[in-house]
Order: structure tokens, then sequence, then C-alpha cells
């Protein structure tokens, strides 16, 4: 286990409207605003998404099972942004998806597109040195504390 205290900084209230890129748009918030470390909570629909419903065996480094998504799926999840070591900011984001009564839990990757809306409360991190650098041995970016 590693850890870091930081203290709360700004509060974002964001929404994102139909058809709307949401990883890039968040992405793009974060690179705008200079928000370095933040948490942020998700709710209500994407109607497209790429996604990982876990790995294949319990190996490292995991092999991802992908899934796309392509209808409206009603979202509820939480995540985190942290910058990789080019700077640019990496968000990750578990979510719960709905669809007709069928349920999955997911880690969202790529390809978001809104359905109808998507509210985010994002809270910025502050007094922290956090990064989110790319881990050879995982496969993944790791979140990182500098001592």
């Amino acid at each position: 286990m590693d850890y870091a205290c930081g203290s709360m900084g700004r509060i974002f209230t964001i929404r994102f409207d139909d058809g709307d890129d949401f990883l890039g748009g968040l992405a793009d918030l974060a690179q705008k605003e200079d928000i370095r470390a933040g948490w942020f909570n998700i709710i209500g629909g994407l109607r497209e998404a790429e996604v990982v419903t876990g790995p294949k065996e319990m190996t490292v480094p995991p092999e991802p099972v992908w899934q796309r998504l392509e209808s409206a799926h009603e979202v509820i999840g939480v995540g985190s942004i942290f910058r990789d070591e080019n700077d640019a900011p990496k968000i990750h984001l578990h979510t719960a998806l709905g669809h007709l009564g069928d349920t999955m839990t997911v880690c969202v990757r790529k390809g978001t597109k809104t359905y109808l809306i998507l509210e985010i409360y994002l809270i910025e991190i502050t007094g922290i040195n956090a990064t989110r650098p790319w881990f050879d041995q995982g496969q993944f970016n790791r979140l990182t504390f500098a001592k």
C-alpha cells in the first residue's frame, strides 16, 4: 500500500448532452482547468462505449475482456483523474450500467457517447503529488505518489 494526503480544491458540476463525447470532454476540461488530481461521480446515460468487463484470467498483466455498448444504458459510477508521464489527464472510471433490467459493472475505457444527459460532480484534489504513469509490469497506468 502507498498513500498521500491532500485537500479538497474546486468543485465542478458538469453536464454532457446527448451525443457528447464524455471521456474526451472530461479530459479536455481537466486540461483547460489544469486539474492535476480529482475524484468524480457520474450519473445519467450512455449510448456508446467500449468497456472492460474484467480479466480473462487472474494474471499479471491481465488480458482484458472488451465489450462494445451500442444501445442506451443507464449509468452510475465513480472515477478519478491524474496526469500521466506526458502530463495528459488519465481517467479511471468504473460504472454500473443498466439496460432493460440487466446490469453489469465495467471499467469504461473509450468511445463514449452520451445518451440524453450525463451529470458529473468533480472534486479537485490539491496539495497532493500523484500521477498515473504507465506501469510496465501490469500493463496499465498505475496511481503513483511522489515522496
